[in-house]
């Protein structure tokens, strides 16, 4: 047998890659399909695709997958590019994955509509808003520098209610370091603390352009800001993420500087001249009032003639005084005859009588109770004499007195001929003494 022929298991797998390796066919492959066996990873991803007829191993490395737009489930329709190749240590082929699309839908809307679903669920949409103040001092504005938006909202402010300041926190709103920015200066006007009101907002633009306000870490910084948040992104048509967070959704800049001044200085102004007018009317009919309260007043008798005002009083006096006498009398006569009628019913329920009873009484129960005791102590002594009588009737000796005795052997009594044998010292009880006897012979009852 020649071996030389023979390959070996590496040798075959390695000329196989080789094979996959070169094939221009397999460099850029396509693939649409379901995926399958999906589970998130810390680093690099790795997964199946699969149709009706068949499945193929997949490979998505780090840096790949961090590009992906969406977040990819088990059962989602997916197209793939990539390299086709043959894994040597498992022998099996595998497509390593380049790029991730969402088969049908772009990956942003798919990301969006996930993040959606997740912060939905989360209640972060459906938090009680906080209420934009009416009469607000300091307005926080996060948005570009350079844009239209800083001056459409300086504008409105200032033609509305100019008393407010107006301070903008300069971001980043677009590119894939606009979220953490935006955040970031969320984060900083709370920081601050005397700021009553938040805007935050950028102009129109693509899904790609509005897309740092659709990111988690920028909804998750308008959930916990203490300012009231204004959201103005894009145009009326656009809703971001930011806009369901929100405590309010502008469709533009202008109507997010209106609504962050609800009330105009202007009708303020208006209203607060109209109040004082309000204010004067009355204070002077209150005043006119008073006065005539004052003369009603003056011109009445207690203020002619102040004397008269304790008649009325001296006479209840006089009054209470008498009746407060009779009343003192009227209280001791009663007290007299209660006393008397008191003092006659003692007499007759003296106690003394009540003694004599209560003697007679003891005398009566003491004679009972000897008597008792004499009864019970002759009943006592004729049970003993009687239980001495039986005991004495059912006493050994009285009956060994009639000539009967009793056997012992060892100081046991003995009670059957098989307890003795022929030759044995017994001793014999009598009722007036023992004796010593040998047993010569024994004989059983048959």
């Amino acid at each position: 047998m020649d071996r030389s022929q023979y390959l070996t298991v590496s040798e075959l797998t390695s000329y196989l890659k080789q094979k996959f390796d070169r094939d221009p066919y397999l460099k850029t492959v396509y693939l649409t399909g379901e995926l399958s066996n999906f589970r998130l990873r810390q680093r690099h991803q790795y997964f199946s695709i699969k149709d009706e007829n068949a499945v193929i191993d997949a490979v998505m490395f780090e840096r790949q997958f961090r590009q992906v737009k969406f977040r990819p489930e088990t059962g989602m329709k997916i197209l793939v590019v990539g390299h086709v190749s043959l894994y040597e240590k498992s022998g099996r082929y595998q497509i390593y994955v380049d790029r991730m699309e969402p088969d049908g839908i772009g990956a942003l809307y798919v990301k969006f509509e996930q993040l959606k679903k997740k912060l939905d669920a989360e209640g972060l949409f459906n938090r009680p808003a906080l209420p934009i103040p009416q009469f607000p001092k300091r307005i926080a504005v996060v948005t570009s520098l350079d844009g239209a938006v800083i001056r459409d909202i300086n504008t409105t402010v200032r033609r509305r209610y100019p008393i407010a300041q107006v301070v903008l926190f300069p971001t980043v709103v677009q590119g894939d370091k606009a979220a953490a920015d935006i955040s970031r200066q969320i984060n900083r006007a709370n920081e601050f603390g005397n700021f009553d009101t938040l805007i935050i907002g950028r102009g129109g633009g693509s899904l790609e352009d509005l897309w740092p306000f659709n990111e988690e870490v920028v909804a998750r910084a308008i959930d916990a800001s203490t300012i009231p948040v204004i959201s103005s992104v894009g145009h009326e048509t656009d809703t971001t993420i930011a806009d369901l967070v929100a405590d309010q959704r502008a469709a533009t800049p202008t109507a997010a500087a209106e609504l962050a001044t609800p009330v105009r200085l202007s009708d303020l102004l208006l209203t607060l001249q109209e109040d004082q007018t309000r204010l004067n009317n009355t204070m002077r009919n209150q005043i006119e009032f008073a006065r005539k309260q004052l003369a009603k007043q003056l011109q009445s008798y207690i203020f002619q003639q102040p004397s008269r005002l304790y008649e009325n009083y001296a006479q209840k006096l006089d009054q209470l005084q008498l009746s407060l006498s009779q009343s003192a009398v009227n209280m001791v006569k009663d007290d007299r005859s209660q006393l008397q009628e008191l003092t006659s019913q003692l007499r007759l329920h003296t106690p003394q009588h009540q003694l004599e009873q209560d003697l007679q009484t003891v005398g009566q129960q003491t004679q009972r109770l000897n008597q008792a005791i004499t009864n019970q102590v002759t009943n006592s002594r004729q049970r003993v004499q009687n239980l001495i009588a039986q005991l004495d009737s059912l006493s050994p000796l009285k009956i060994m007195s009639r000539g009967y005795t009793y056997v012992t052997h060892r100081r046991s009594v003995v009670k059957s001929v098989h307890q003795i044998d022929s030759g044995q010292q017994v001793t014999l009880h009598f009722a007036d003494g023992t004796a010593a006897a040998k047993i010569l012979h024994k004989k059983e009852q048959e």
